[in-house]
């Protein structure tokens, strides 16, 4: 009988752990949670207190993964162990064997190419040992740098969700407004990954395989 629930896991690669939130994480999520390209991108109460994150760490994250519904991982720098990250899978259908992911990446640590490096290894870890088939990804229609990423680690458009995806944009009077907008919905396959693997491989920002217990 194949597995329903993901396991508590740390993956590492090259630069980079991912392994599950933790209390610790609180003082650094919280300040990565109140930037303004977050704010704009997600639906992340702003602004995002230390309580909201002792929740999300101590009983929303806990509770998606023993439900089956998900897992969040906290993505750290594997040198200086610094929070640069958060990996989520969300909707995890295990008859489907498919799961949707994103990624959120701290202002201080934009521009390394750590969101495609965390999400090359989750994927090859789903993949893998998880024996799952499919990896969806969500991005807003504007969110250039979320597309990219997808593009970087191989996967495929597969067409546009209309009116699907609410953004934010701050007024002049400092508050934030929704905004609707449309999703790109990209897929990722197992087929898919030897190919992207390579280039990043190539690229410098990734060595694969990743080290998983």
């Amino acid at each position: 009988m194949t597995s329903s629930t993901f396991p508590n896991i740390s993956i590492n690669t090259e630069r980079l752990v991912l392994r599950p939130l933790d209390a610790d994480d609180v003082p650094t999520l919280t300040e990565m949670m109140n930037d303004e390209q977050i704010a704009a991108w997600t639906d992340v109460p702003q602004p995002f207190t230390e309580q909201a994150a002792l929740t999300w760490i101590t009983e929303y994250a806990p509770a998606e993964r023993a439900a089956g519904r998900g897992l969040d991982l906290a993505v750290t720098e594997f040198l200086t162990h610094r929070l640069v990250g958060v990996i989520q899978l969300t909707k995890t259908n295990w008859h489907v064997r498919s799961t949707e992911l994103s990624y959120i990446v701290a202002p201080w640590a934009r521009g390394e190419g750590y969101a495609s490096e965390a999400a090359m290894a989750t994927a090859q870890w789903l993949f893998g040992d998880q024996k799952l088939e499919r990896v969806e990804l969500r991005t807003a229609a504007d969110n250039t740098a979320s597309q990219q990423v997808a593009q970087k680690i191989g996967c495929i458009s597969e067409g546009v969700l209309r009116n699907a995806c609410i953004a934010h944009v701050r007024g002049d009077d400092g508050a934030w407004t929704d905004v609707r907008t449309d999703f790109i919905v990209w897929s990722l396959l197992p087929e898919d990954l030897e190919g992207s693997a390579e280039h990043l491989a190539d690229t410098g920002q990734f060595t694969a395989f990743t080290d998983w217990n």
